[in-house]
């Protein structure tokens, strides 16, 4: 069964997420997968094999200056450009105090006909905004005006996790209740929230059962540890509305596809959310 990935990194080193020795050891403490840094052509024939097309995060840009920022940018839509069959874009994370060279990044993005760009929203690391803050508003109010999505984390980080002061980051900041308010104060805004929102998973079913505009991927954790409710709608009232994530290069599709189809749901169920949800909610044609 093909793969829709709404949300990955890249695992070559010009683009991995972890840039030091001591982030590359939180990923082997805390995923329990060591990194291996792959070239370009290693990454994308791992995504033809395991038959996916991606969405990539290039949330490195978040902690960078801003000609750094168009290098990566430009490297990353290069490289998208050579491999449009599994690429199928990018989510731009910036911060948010860069104020309207976010908003010219992001078009310059899309002039370049890379693919699908949208904003990604990682208030947690992004430096420290709530989504609900009005730093935002712009952002949502410019995806609004192209009709893109935007991606807004949830719940806890592995950015962070098991150093003193978790690095300085505060997890309250990635609570559900702030896509909550976003939801309700921008209506017509799409918003995929990223990440099982543990430990406050049942907020965020509440949320996707009461805002239409509110859909959800689960990157970054196997299935096997969502929660019992999470499990049981996926199943029933939200299997049209939840979209896998895997987290490459830190979760394997080789293993994460395993987990999912251990989880005994149907064939059609499996199918809606491995690519089908995805595929229509990103307007991609299936090949």
């Amino acid at each position: 069964m093909r793969i829709f990935d709404c949300h990955s990194h890249w695992s070559t080193r010009r683009g991995y997420l972890f840039r030091t020795e001591e982030e590359l050891a939180s990923q082997e403490r805390i995923w329990h997968t060591k990194a291996t840094i792959e070239t370009e052509q290693e990454m994308t024939d791992n995504f033809r094999r395991n038959n996916v097309r991606v969405i990539l995060d290039l949330a490195i840009t978040m902690w960078m200056e801003r000609d750094e920022i168009r290098d990566v940018h430009d490297y990353a839509y290069d490289v998208q450009k050579k491999n449009r069959d599994v690429i199928f874009g990018h989510w731009i994370t910036l911060d948010p105090r860069v104020g309207k060279f976010a908003l010219d990044e992001f078009e310059r993005g899309r002039a370049a006909h890379a693919g699908f760009i949208g904003f990604g929203i990682v208030g947690q690391q992004n430096p420290g905004f709530p989504p609900s803050d009005p730093i935002w508003d712009p952002f949502y109010k410019h995806s609004i005006d192209i009709g893109a999505p935007v991606l807004i984390h949830t719940g806890l980080t592995g950015i962070g996790q098991g150093f003193p002061g978790g690095k300085g980051i505060v997890l309250e900041h990635a609570h559900p209740r702030h896509i909550d308010i976003v939801a309700a104060r921008f209506p017509e805004l799409r918003i995929l929230a990223a990440r099982p929102a543990f430990p406050w998973q049942d907020d965020m079913l509440a949320i996707l059962l009461h805002k239409a505009n509110v859909s959800y991927e689960v990157h970054g954790w196997s299935p096997k540890y969502l929660s019992s409710a999470l499990k049981k709608e996926i199943g029933r009232r939200l299997q049209d509305r939840v979209m896998f994530g895997c987290d490459y290069p830190v979760l394997k599709y080789e293993k994460m596809a395993e987990h999912w189809r251990a989880l005994g749901y149907s064939e059609s169920v499996l199918a809606k959310v491995l690519h089908e949800n995805a595929e229509r909610y990103f307007g991609a044609t299936a090949p």
